[in-house]
């Protein structure tokens, strides 16, 4: 019984993602992704979701959950975020989304999957240097793998969930280190819808300078973390590589 009881629980994991998946389906979620122009996909995005009403933010949240615990890519989703609900509110949204679906995974390396994970852990090196990192380091060596690219981002959810961690300070930290990427990417989507759905009226296009602009320091900021990571915390960032 003891033996079974985590693929009962794997189990569940996986009818509530596909039946996510099933549910997106019937909304015409996948519809969004056809062929056309791009302002034909941004219209038919935001079209499907003005058509949720007040449900809106909850499915793009719930997108983003499923695609963190399946180990999707994120970048997509926080585009399309950003397209859809403009750049503050697409940015709230990616924001809630990408944090909720990483504590998710963490919660289910802890608990529902923790044999699974462990087996990623013991067959990949670098895997284990992320408990032997959290071991010395504590909370540094979450915000060292959240904004040096040292380790796939989604993996690292589940492999966090084994250590010693606490759920708080995993989630409070994952919230902090994702707000400038998060920023980033949805100021710069937001900033091709004002292009795309404004016609090139005055106003959209003063927003969208502006939002570019924001873009453009998060990008800079962005790109100056990892260094300044990496000189400020170089003994953790050793235990990492």
């Amino acid at each position: 019984m003891r033996a079974g009881k985590p693929w009962v629980k794997l189990a569940v994991v996986a009818v509530v993602l596909v039946g996510m998946i099933v549910l997106a389906n019937a909304l015409g979620l996948f519809d969004m992704f056809k062929g056309g122009t791009l302002k034909d996909k941004v219209e038919r995005m935001d079209a499907l979701f003005r058509g949720l009403g007040a449900w809106a933010p909850a499915v793009f949240v719930l997108i983003w959950i499923a695609a963190s615990v399946m180990m999707l890519p994120g970048l997509p989703i926080a585009i399309a975020g950003g397209l859809v609900f403009g750049a503050v509110w697409g940015t709230v949204w990616s924001t809630v989304g990408a944090n909720l679906g990483a504590c998710l995974a963490f919660l289910i390396g802890r608990y529902a999957a923790r044999d699974m994970v462990s087996g990623w852990v013991e067959k990949n090196k670098a895997l284990k240097k992320i408990d032997e990192g959290v071991r010395q380091q504590g909370w540094r060596m979450l915000m060292i793998t959240r904004l040096v690219p040292v380790f796939p981002f989604n993996i690292q959810n589940y492999v966090y969930g084994l250590t010693n961690i606490s759920f708080g300070t995993y989630a409070l930290v994952s919230l902090v280190c994702m707000v400038p990427g998060t920023i980033a990417f949805n100021f710069a989507a937001g900033s091709a819808r004002e292009v795309i759905l404004s016609g090139g009226q005055p106003d959209a296009v003063k927003k969208t300078m502006m939002y570019l602009a924001i873009a453009a320091v998060f990008f800079v900021l962005l790109s100056l973390i990892p260094g300044w990571v990496k000189k400020r915390y170089a003994g953790a960032v050793d235990i990492a590589k």
